[in-house]
């Protein structure tokens, strides 16, 4: 015990965490790595306290994804997105996300060493509402960077998303719906997010499971170095793994459709069990491939912190309420 907590305690400075909290983060970050063949196993409360310590607190208040949904109707979609950082960062979200994961990771360098991370992971997309009525609820590029910053999260990469795929304790079937304009449209993500629903039923998913398979990623890549001012999905895997979407900037940042999901990535991850930044371990050319079969993202921190002090203008974006909005919305579950 005493050579697990050795390196974490050497590395108390990195953590902003009260004495007792750091503690109780070492003693169980010793065994984050263990699960069940059901998939990964949950964290212990103490752990998830210290890692999600920049999420607000529920509020008193109960929004519902139902009302989230009804709230939202006829905005456009710059307006929508102000409307989705608001609530979530005034903790809208239900109390399971607040609930991370551990996801294991491997990489055998070229000199033939091996390396072992551990991320911690939202068990779902980004959601507003509770924990049984909420609305998954994507975002355009600029929206989810401001939030994942502000919550100590970072967006994940490819390897990331393959990991938790590969570990998920529940599979999601993709549902793609008719292309178009209405793709952009809040009826749209409430109609996807019923479909996922009835598959939640359907397949007996446990509220707080690691779950995946019914959105495409919105990720973080070396290609937004040499394009900015778009948006990396990648991801709706279909059953066996194999995805729908390849990692693509095919998108200017200010899109989002109903088939995106935001899931978001502690900035601490474990390597060999001691405590690194993130950004740190992404940009070490030696450790990099642990998290990104990209090799190291030396700009990582500039991918998300420019794409944070951005915005998309109502202008842009007035179209997408449209036609689709004028609509009844069917029922959330």
């Amino acid at each position: 015990m005493l050579k697990v907590l050795s390196p974490l305690l050497s590395m108390q400075s990195f953590l902003p965490i009260r004495r007792p909290a750091f503690l109780c983060l070492c003693l169980v970050l010793a065994g984050a790595g263990s699960g069940t063949a059901d998939g990964p196993a949950l964290l212990m409360p103490g752990i998830a306290a210290s890692l999600t310590r920049s999420i607000p607190a529920e509020p008193a208040s109960v929004l519902t994804g139902s009302q989230f949904a009804e709230r939202i109707d006829k905005l456009d979609s710059g307006a929508r997105e102000q409307a989705i950082e608001k609530e979530i960062l005034a903790g809208h979200m239900p109390g399971f996300l607040r609930n991370l994961i551990p996801v294991t990771l491997s990489y055998t360098s070229p000199q033939g060493k091996s390396v072992h991370a551990t991320i911690f992971t939202m068990p779902e997309y980004l959601a507003i509402g509770t924990d049984t009525n909420f609305l998954r609820i994507p975002m355009n590029l600029y929206t989810a960077s401001a939030v994942a910053r502000r919550l100590g999260f970072i967006l994940p990469t490819r390897k990331m998303v393959d990991a938790i795929y590969a570990q998920s304790a529940f599979h999601y079937s993709p549902e793609p719906m008719t292309a178009g304009p209405e793709m952009r449209s809040t009826r749209y993500y409430v109609v996807h997010n019923g479909k996922v629903e009835a598959q939640s039923r359907s397949l007996g998913v446990t509220i707080g499971a690691l779950v995946s398979g019914h959105k495409k990623d919105v990720v973080i890549t070396n290609r937004l170095d040499h394009n900015p001012g778009r948006i990396a999905i990648y991801g709706w895997q279909r059953p066996g793994g194999a995805p729908i979407q390849p990692l693509s900037t095919v998108h200017g940042a200010c899109y989002a459709d109903y088939s995106h999901g935001i899931r978001l990535i502690s900035e601490t991850v474990l390597v060999d069990g001691a405590p690194r930044s993130v950004y740190d371990l992404l940009q070490d050319p030696a450790l990099a491939g642990v998290l990104s079969d990209e090799g190291p993202m030396p700009n990582v921190r500039s991918l998300l912190s420019g794409a944070a002090d951005q915005s998309c203008g109502q202008s842009q974006t007035a179209a997408v309420a449209g036609s689709a909005t004028a609509l009844p919305h069917p029922r959330l579950f």
